[in-house]
């Protein structure tokens, strides 16, 4: 009896509605997720029974090799797909066959097709990239697509995280969490045990395969102390011969196919009878394989050191004359047999066809283990693999690995002498310390890389030399150098005819411009995102994309920059560029937090703020000025952790808004002397480069401390206000769709019916610090009847209400009607028809007035102070 389909009626029945709806065209996503052992194979296995009759069902399994095969699960679906997948699969590295094949093989007859992925938390770059492809189009596939994974092995760094958030907005997504068996069902299965049910359920909470396993080797008398004695105790018995056979398949973290297992063992599958009798195994005609990982992992965790080698050899062996063999199965082998030289022959093949199906962590994690040897490679050939290790590293943001291994990867073409590769990885290396956020070593390899190239006669590499120091420079507001360099790097790539540097150059070029006030770099940045998509250039194409957004959301031009967001994240999460997308997730984050709809912009935000510079810096700003905005502790020590990075990279872009950051939240704690301090430098640096954004916000606040700026006639929304005209700024801002900043202005007029307006507004976006300012002004004027702020329960939300459902409902309470709501919130009305009918569903309402009494009685909107 299998018992991981206990108590798993309902999610079968799911499962059947779903794969039913597909079959008319309705395809859906399943995600059955759980804790190791909970039955998520179980109920795959139990699945067809309750599937329509014509059901496809087509399996796959990620494995928990050390380095995963690239596409590995739908390699597995070989021999039970059409020939076109099987080709496309085979050949690997083109994607766009392989997605192509995926679609046709499950739009064809019979329908509909079930494609079930197990345990995708083991899942490579490609396959995740495969899924993604997949996830976007299942709703016009006649098709179920079924995941599992365990949940409880994804930390929130897990490349899963970004497949589940496109899955999360996808039409119909069924998310089947499997829960322990009860004590109920774990009592009526140790009935047929001498075992103590209570002492059962204690011991294996209610995990279906533990459960299994103790009451298994409860025969012996006892429970075990340890789930894997329980599984051990299932091996007493069996014979010296069966027990070297499972052995050997527990150092192989895959299911064996036929021909490895008949390399293996000398009468083949007669050798793994006794242990499939025994219910330890699985068997058919194409693979072998436990019927359990956590059963092979316990045999495997039992095994001596010196025993795993020796079994990890012989894989290695049959592997190895086998031809055509998988290089990251040979790869993972020859590490676990401690065969270094096995390793240093594979590996870069593994690496290579892991980076051509774009599992960039693979390839990785390949080079390191290959670069482990380095004495076995020659000077030239050890350069070429540090160069590729620090590419891949880059492109995965360990930019700190990324920046040793180029280091040395110059090293040896300075002693080489090959000036044409010498500087092309400077120009690698100056990228690469950009990427680590180091400025002063970026600026002395760009310089280099311009010299050595200047004589090598390689116009390409000089010109993609005189374009990373363009960047450079625009990045650090140097717009004159900017368009001097990248106007040279722009005529070389034309006359060379090359797409991506021409790109790379554009973007400079315009990006400088525009931010300059030239209109022409617009376009000459738009023209450089038609290049780098025309050209499959996806490195360039998400700069040109983070740029045009970065520039776009510095303009105030939120609307514009959100047509350009989501082509640009489906890009970089499309092609695993891991350092773009954070970044990008990072300008989400600003636009959400323009927007005011800040929880939004924390989790964007905390999706950016790991190790990767660039992104780090930015989010770190976010995370603290929503922690500040909202009187929460903690946004101080955030600042000053962006601010060390901030000054490391010499970027006004990134010291400009940490300063602003650190001004607001010294102004809010009422430190005057603080404000000019943190922001009077920067606002000095600001005006020599004539970066008006940060000229006109920083100007605002030092205004706003006591220490005027001279007034330069910009129309910034900042500039207004420091100019003493916050009713333009305020309609500025609300024209932006910048709820906060609209109210802030709006606080600044001297007429306490404007003040009260902004109090509101403020108090629906829960933002306690500047509402207690405000309600400080009211009171110094005069004012009785002043709005109390919201009661501390609301930081509690009894009624469990979103942050966004939180502020419609303070709205509604003011009377506001809905189309006067969405101006507020700048939103549309249809949007606030929804939050409004799911806030007087939570709060048990049926008219707008219950549902503001009942929000009063929460202390989730303001009452009156006298």
């Amino acid at each position: 009896m299998d018992w991981g389909i206990l108590e798993r009626d309902d999610e079968l029945d799911q499962l059947a509605v779903a794969a039913r709806d597909a079959a008319d065209g309705a395809g859906s996503v399943a995600l059955v997720f759980g804790e190791a052992g909970i039955g998520k194979s179980s109920l795959v296995k139990a699945m067809p029974a309750v599937l329509p009759e014509k059901a496809r069902v087509l399996v796959g399994e990620c494995d928990d090799l050390a380095t995963r095969r690239p596409l590995g699960p739908f390699r597995d679906l070989v021999g039970s797909v059409g020939a076109e997948l099987a080709r496309a699969l085979t050949a690997g590295g083109d994607r766009p066959r392989v997605y192509d094949a995926l679609r046709a093989e499950l739009t064809a007859a019979p329908h509909p097709a079930v494609l079930v992925v197990e345990d995708v938390h083991w899942a490579d770059e490609a396959s995740l990239d495969a899924l993604r492809f997949l996830v976007h189009r299942v709703e016009r596939l006649p098709a179920l697509l079924v995941l599992t994974y365990r949940d409880d092995e994804l930390d929130r760094r897990h490349p899963l995280h970004h497949l589940l958030g496109q899955v999360s907005r996808a039409e119909r997504v069924h998310r089947l969490p499997l829960s322990r068996l009860s004590a109920g069902a774990v009592r009526e299965l140790s009935s047929v045990s001498r075992l103590d049910p209570a002492e059962v359920y204690e011991v294996t909470s209610g995990n279906p395969f533990f459960v299994a396993e103790v009451v298994a080797a409860g025969g012996t008398g006892g429970v075990p102390p340890t789930v894997v004695d329980a599984v051990l105790a299932r091996l007493r018995g069996l014979d010296d011969r069966t027990r070297d056979a499972l052995e050997q398949l527990a150092v192989v973290p895959s299911a064996v196919e036929r021909p490895l297992v008949d390399a293996l063992f000398t009468d083949g599958v007669a050798e793994l009878a006794a242990a499939e009798q025994r219910g330890l195994l699985t068997v058919t005609p194409e693979r072998a394989g436990f019927r359990h990982e956590l059963i092979r992992r316990a045999v495997a965790d039992s095994l001596p050191a010196a025993r795993r080698i020796e079994l990890n050899r012989h894989v290695l062996a049959a592997l190895v004359a086998k031809s055509g063999s998988d290089p990251a199965r040979v790869v993972h082998h020859a590490a676990e047999a401690g065969d270094q030289e096995a390793v240093a022959r594979y590996g870069p093949d593994a690496a290579r066809d892991a980076s051509g199906a774009g599992a960039h962590r693979e390839a990785a994690a390949h080079l390191r283990l290959v670069l482990r040897q380095r004495d076995r490679f020659e000077a030239a050939e050890l350069a070429d693999l540090l160069e590729r290790y620090a590419v891949e590293s880059y492109t995965i943001a360990d930019s700190a690995a990324a920046v040793d291994a180029e280091r040395d990867a110059v090293a040896l073409r300075r002693f080489l002498g090959d000036t044409r590769a010498l500087g092309a990885d400077l120009r690698w290396l100056s990228r690469i310390h950009w990427w680590a956020g180091n400025a002063d070593e970026a600026q002395c390899a760009a310089r280099e890389a311009i010299a050595v190239l200047e004589d090598a006669g390689d116009d390409r590499l000089l010109a993609l030399a005189l374009s990373n120091t363009s960047q450079l420079h625009m990045l650090s507001e140097r717009t004159a150098l900017a368009i001097d360099f990248g106007e040279r790097a722009i005529a070389l790539a034309r006359r060379t005819g090359d797409d991506a540097i021409l790109a790379h150059a554009l973007n400079n070029v315009g990006s400088a411009r525009w931010r300059d006030g030239d209109p022409l770099g617009r376009a000459q940045l738009e023209e450089s995102l038609k290049v780098a998509l025309a050209a499959g250039e996806v490195e360039h194409a998400c700069r040109s994309y983070a740029n045009l957004i970065w520039t776009l959301l510095q303009r105030l031009e939120f609307t514009e920059a959100d047509r350009f967001l989501a082509p640009g994240m489906a890009l970089a999460d499309r092609a695993e560029h891991v350092g773009f997308l954070s970044y990008l997730h990072v300008a989400t984050a600003l636009r959400r937090f323009a927007a005011a709809a800040w929880d939004d912009a924390e989790r964007h935000a905390e999706i950016g703020a790991h190790d990767f510079v660039p992104a780090r810096c930015p989010a770190l700003t976010v995370l603290a000025r929503v922690r500040v905005r909202r009187g929460r502790d903690g946004g101080e020590e955030l600042l000053d952790e962006a601010w060390e990075i901030a000054v490391r990279t010499r970027e006004l872009q990134r010291t400009g808004p940490v300063a602003v950051a650190r001004a607001e939240a010294a102004w809010l704690r009422g430190d005057h002397a603080a404000v000019i301090a943190v922001a009077g430098e920067v606002f000095e640096e600001a005006r020599r480069l004539s970066a008006m954004p940060h000229v006109a916000e920083l100007g605002y606040w030092l205004t706003k401390a006591g220490s005027p700026v001279p007034a330069d006639g910009w129309d910034h929304p900042y500039a207004l206000q420091a100019a003493g005209r916050w009713r333009e700024a305020a309609e500025a801002w609300r024209a932006a769709g910048c709820p906060y900043e609209d109210a802030a202005a709006l606080a600044e007029s001297p007429d306490p019916d404007d003040k009260l307006t902004a109090l509101a507004g403020l108090d629906a976006l829960g933002a306690e610090p500047l509402a207690r300012l405000v309600r400080g002004e009211l009171r110094q004027l005069g004012v009785r009847h002043i709005p109390r702020g919201p009661l501390a329960a609301t930081r509690d939300n009894p009624a469990g209400l979103t942050e966004r459902q939180l502020q419609v409902v303070r709205l509604l309470a003011q009377g506001l009607t809905n189309p006067e709501i969405a101006e507020r919130l700048v939103v549309s009305v249809r949007t606030v028809d929804n939050h409004v009918s799911a806030v007087l569903d939570k709060l048990g309402a049926r008219s707008r007035r219950q549902a503001t009494a009942r929000a009063t009685e929460l202390g989730l909107v303001p009452g009156r102070e006298t």
